[in-house]
């Protein structure tokens, strides 16, 4: 009996630390795309909507919908820890793994790869309200064609 208390008890700490973790990480939640106070090199894909959620074992799943240059809709997941290690991306026609690397408690570093190559990098910073975020990227794309984004998003 006293067993089955202290495995519950650790059970319990070990929920309440995960959860305590990913509610102190201001980039959790669902953020929206404001596309009026963004900037976008012509002819980039939009990611309208990104969804930061908890995953099974101290990952964070990732879930961006938008539309690509030419106006169609766009889905892709990633699954992964802020760690700066790359994880896998998947339904990305832009990049094959990406990485994020906490630089303080507000900003992380974002590398993609595409082919085993650095296609992308920039900061991911959540304004100290944690009600909006300023994504900088610069990259090249897959024709090869060089990139800057500077896109804004409001937190729902």
């Amino acid at each position: 009996m006293k067993t089955n208390r202290t495995m519950l008890l650790a059970v319990a700490l070990l929920l309440t630390a995960t959860a305590a973790t990913f509610a102190a990480n201001p980039l959790m939640g669902t953020w929206k795309l404001n596309e009026s106070k963004s900037k976008f090199a012509p002819g980039e894909a939009k990611n309208t909507t990104v969804i930061y959620s908890p995953a099974k074992g101290g990952m964070t799943k990732c879930t961006v919908d938008g539309v690509d240059k030419d106006g169609k809709p766009i889905h892709w997941t990633w699954m992964g820890k802020f760690d700066g290690r790359p994880y896998k991306i998947k339904g990305s026609p832009s990049f094959d793994t990406l990485a994020y690397e906490p630089l303080n408690d507000r900003t992380n570093r974002t590398t993609g790869t595409k082919n085993g190559k650095v296609a992308m990098t920039g900061t991911i910073t959540v304004a100290k309200d944690g009600k909006s975020r300023v994504v900088a990227l610069t990259g090249t794309d897959a024709s090869g064609k060089k990139f800057t984004d500077t896109t804004y998003y409001d937190k729902q």
